[in-house]
């Protein structure tokens, strides 16, 4: 994996990461698992917790990056939701 990718699949992970924990499109979903599992449950942490949810997502995104990392479809969402991850911090920052 060249260090593209490498940096690429951090974007992804990150971007995936905070969408799952904090943005608003992904409340419903944590909403649903703190009712289904209690809001003092493991999974309701895990949804909530940007450390804890991204080991799995960084889990999933590697090996993604290790096996279609060259090719233009992977270069392309990764570049998008990259640049959204690092346009959210410029926002935030300049705010």
């Amino acid at each position: 994996m060249n260090l593209v990718v490498f940096f690429l699949s951090l974007g992804i992970s990150c971007r995936i990461t905070r969408f799952i924990t904090k943005d608003t499109l992904a409340a419903g979903i944590r909403s649903w698992v703190a009712a289904r599992f209690g809001d003092d449950s493991k999974p309701a942490y895990l949804v909530t917790c940007g450390w804890c949810t991204s080991v799995w997502v960084a889990a999933a995104v590697a090996p993604l990056g290790f096996w279609a990392g060259e090719t233009v479809a992977f270069q392309l969402v990764a570049m998008i939701l990259t640049l959204s991850y690092l346009t959210g911090l410029a926002a935030n920052w300049l705010d």
